[in-house]
């Protein structure tokens, strides 16, 4: 009889813990995805603690390149753990490649590496935050409207060099053009003029998920500003390494990129078509 009634509250004390565990999104690549867990609770991600609201609520960035498998470890109060495996579905990306450009336009001077290092590390560093803010639970908003020229994870192999993937979505708008929050949080990262990305902006929505806002022609807002979602906080532009006027705006998980435009409704615009070779970066 001990035995059974052992056996029944092991049970129920693991259907506890495992029942607790509310999940919501896609286990795909590049996507956010948003958990719930009993107030209190411990929970790891591929081994990385991460933070938990007080009413539970946490989230988990799945990187363009995520490899296939997931796991969650939830630890209750009492100390026991769950474990749940996901398997994270690939995507395809857009490849396109470029051949017969002089190489100036494949790599960047020698002599700009050591600011490119330093700012690039400006950026690791603004994503890597680990703040309480709870905007990421927000219904997201586009920052601007327009044509998208570029979508998230495409890369481009140019003279037979692969480049970095893009990471985010491109948004076809005339310099000057408002843009605004797309959720609340707090600016992290306010450059001017920064080689690759020119008017740069990073915004902390909490929880390691952020905002990066670039090629921007003026910033409206300062570093340590807390801003609300729809809140106008700089224009567009072209500066930096931008063939055209545009906005590119993406979303991070720490150093994970996630596809912004899965956060939002579709861009209201009517004229939506895929990226080509003669759209702005």
């Amino acid at each position: 009889m001990r035995i059974i009634v052992a056996a029944v509250l092991a049970f129920t004390a693991h259907a506890a813990i495992a029942g607790a565990l509310e999940i919501r999104g896609d286990w795909k690549q590049g996507r956010l995805v948003f958990g719930h867990v009993e107030p209190g609770s411990e929970v790891t991600f591929n081994g990385r603690k991460l933070s938990v609201s007080g009413k539970g609520d946490f989230v988990v960035g799945l990187d363009r390149d995520q490899k296939p498998d997931a796991e969650i470890v939830i630890r209750g109060g009492d100390g026991k753990e769950e474990k749940h495996h996901y398997d994270v579905a690939t995507q395809e990306w857009q490849i396109q490649r470029i051949e017969g450009l002089p190489p100036a336009k494949v790599n960047p001077p020698s002599k700009e590496m050591p600011r490119i290092k330093r700012e690039q590390a400006e950026i690791h560093a603004a994503h890597e935050l680990d703040s309480d803010l709870d905007g990421f639970e927000q219904s997201w908003i586009w920052p601007a409207q327009g044509r998208i020229s570029g979508v998230f994870g495409s890369q481009r192999i140019l003279n037979g060099e692969a480049k970095a993937p893009h990471a985010g979505v491109d948004i076809a708008v005339p310099t000057g053009t408002k843009v605004v929050a797309p959720a609340d949080g707090v600016v992290r990262l306010a450059g001017r003029d920064f080689y690759f990305t020119g008017g740069t902006l990073i915004v902390d929505h909490g929880h390691g998920v952020s905002s990066i806002m670039v090629h921007l022609s003026k910033l409206l807002v300062k570093k340590g500003q807390h801003v609300k979602q729809g809140e106008l906080i700089a224009l567009s532009g072209m500066t930096g390494r931008a063939t055209g006027p545009h906005l590119h705006w993406g979303v991070n998980w720490f150093n994970a990129k996630v596809d912004a435009a899965t956060l939002v409704p579709p861009m209201p615009e009517a004229s939506l078509k895929p990226a080509t070779a003669s759209d702005p970066r």
